[in-house]
């Protein structure tokens, strides 16, 4: 059998298998100090929901953020990674502002809002950093970062509109209500323009907003 066989071979079982769902779940922190790291996520206004110990040896701590179907989990005996170590952690807001504001108002060190210089996404570390929001205040182009006493990396990534395919365009759901509240805004301010396009009040504005906000959050057409 030649390697062309085999890797066509390979091509057509992958098309065949089936899927099943695959959730993330918990991402694992390396920390140095674990109460003080438990102190720490917890003035972030973030849920503790175990602190178990088995011995000295082994303890699990588990924080959950709010509006988040994934938690994070550190502790002693959890991780073989240094303390630290972890970079890049994204944290998804729909409101880059009010978020970096309520971690500042907790008294959390975070970062200005930034945008990469490329207008993509942002470079690692602190290079290509631009001040200010995305100029077109695009979704997934506006950051804020922030470390945990260890130097474990956060970063807040304005999203408001998700790349078609990204999720189910028949299912339209928020985590918080502070996300449904910030959908509505961005639905008032477009359906603003709307009116001034057309010239006349629009009564069936609950029906537009509706269309907003489910293709906005499907990445399909926003209605004009």
């Amino acid at each position: 059998m030649s390697n062309a066989q085999t890797g066509n071979e390979a091509r057509t079982a992958v098309g065949t298998a089936k899927t099943v769902d695959m959730k993330l779940e918990v991402v694992v922190i390396p920390v140095s100090d674990v109460d003080r790291a438990k102190q720490f996520y917890a003035e972030l206004g973030w849920k503790l929901d175990v602190d178990i110990a088995k011995d000295e040896q082994f303890r699990v701590v588990h924080f959950t953020p709010p509006g988040s179907q994934s938690s994070i989990l550190f502790g002693k005996g959890v991780t073989t990674q240094e303390p630290g170590s972890a970079q890049g952690l994204h944290l998804i807001v729909s409101d880059i502002d009010a978020a970096r504001a309520a971690l500042v108002e907790r008294g959390i060190e975070v970062s200005e809002v930034f945008h990469d210089v490329g207008g993509l996404f942002h470079h690692a570390g602190e290079e290509g950093r631009v001040s200010g929001p995305h100029p077109k205040r695009g979704s997934y182009g506006s950051f804020a970062s922030f470390s945990d006493p260890d130097g474990n990396g956060w970063v807040f990534q304005e999203v408001t509109t998700r790349l078609p395919g990204r999720v189910d365009a028949q299912t339209t759901a928020f985590n918080s209500s502070t996300e449904l509240a910030g959908a509505l805004r961005r639905a008032a301010a477009a359906h603003g323009e709307h009116e001034k396009l057309t010239g006349q009040h629009d009564e069936n504005w609950p029906d537009w907003y509706a269309d907003y906000i489910v293709a906005e959050q499907a990445g399909t057409p926003l209605p004009t």
